[in-house]
């Protein structure tokens, strides 16, 4: 709850000056704009916090960050061996076909489930004093964008150590797809956050909800996989029935800029044909997936307004 002075006033009492101050306690939800103008006065705290965050996940460790670069590099490991060693997949460089995927994915995915904690963890610091309590979950998400650079850089070193470099031209698709899942992730794990203070069964459900999301999101399968079995049943208009998981846009996106296949010509045994569309089709799925991250933003920051004034009292 914000306390806000009021009125200052003196009075003697026993020959010595007393000041009294009185306060009040707002509880009117502020303008959004006037909540983001705060977020943004209190950057400093917001680095700060984001700080905080790495350092605790790293407390007492000798490696430190260098964990964050053996998650993707395990992976990038194990399933180029499985896969192409093995289960013999029509999937060349599975492992890196993976990681173009995985490592946005892990962005909306390991943001939203942190940010969704971020207020009920920090319950001690709330009551201590006031700050804008959207910078908790801006913090949690800022620290996984960090992981995601240390971790971008494992991808680009198994690109190089494979020969396999993205494709250039389409480099610039990147810029957008990396704004619109943290958006997605931001407006997730503030309208979370906030219901988390009141139900703590959310954080709970969120991991699940996580779960169900990314068997539905094309990451470990090619995307063209899930389109072409609704084009067959539905008809050729009902693919943008798939699309309407606004990640997929951003996943897609990924992996065709960062995988970069290479087509075979026969579409019979070519298992990428449809990520070899222009960077327009691209552009307008991720516009519309932008679109629906800034209305879901808005809402979730109107939302987590409504709510935060009892936030000391629930926690």
């Amino acid at each position: 709850m914000r306390r806000r002075p009021l009125v200052a006033s003196t009075g003697v009492r026993d020959g010595e000056t007393a000041e009294l101050t009185v306060v009040e306690n707002s509880d009117r939800a502020r303008p959004i704009r006037e909540r983001m103008r705060e977020v943004w006065n209190y950057r400093e705290l917001l680095s700060q916090l984001v700080r905080r965050e790495l350092k605790v996940k790293y407390k007492n460790s000798a490696l430190g960050f260098v964990w964050t670069l053996f998650n993707p590099l395990m992976y990038l490991a194990i399933f180029s061996i499985v896969f192409g060693l093995f289960l013999r997949s029509a999937v060349p460089l599975y492992g890196i076909f993976l990681l173009s995927g995985l490592l946005m994915w892990n962005v909306f995915s390991m943001g939203t489930m942190t940010a969704t904690a971020s207020i009920v963890s920090n319950g001690s610091l709330i009551k201590k004093v006031w700050f804008p309590r959207e910078i908790l979950p801006l913090s949690s998400i800022g620290a996984v964008l960090v992981n995601f650079c240390f971790q971008f850089l494992v991808l680009a070193v198994g690109m190089a150590v494979f020969r396999h470099p993205p494709d250039w031209a389409m480099l610039p698709l990147l810029v957008p797809a990396l704004v619109v899942g943290t958006l997605l992730a931001l407006s997730l794990g503030l309208l979370l956050s906030a219901l988390n203070v009141y139900l703590r069964d959310v954080q709970h459900l969120v991991e699940l909800l996580m779960l169900a999301m990314f068997w539905l999101t094309p990451v470990v399968y090619q995307y063209d996989f899930v389109a072409d079995q609704v084009r067959e049943r539905f008809g050729n208009g009902a693919e943008r029935l798939v699309l309407l998981n606004p990640m997929i846009a951003v996943t897609t996106a990924f992996q065709r800029v960062l995988y970069n296949p290479t087509p075979t010509g026969d579409p019979a045994t070519d298992p990428f044909g449809l990520l070899f569309r222009p960077a327009s089709w691209y552009l307008v799925n991720l516009a519309i997936a932008g679109v629906i991250a800034i209305a879901a933003c808005w809402f979730a920051l109107w939302l987590f307004g409504r709510l935060e004034a009892n936030f000391g009292e629930e926690l």
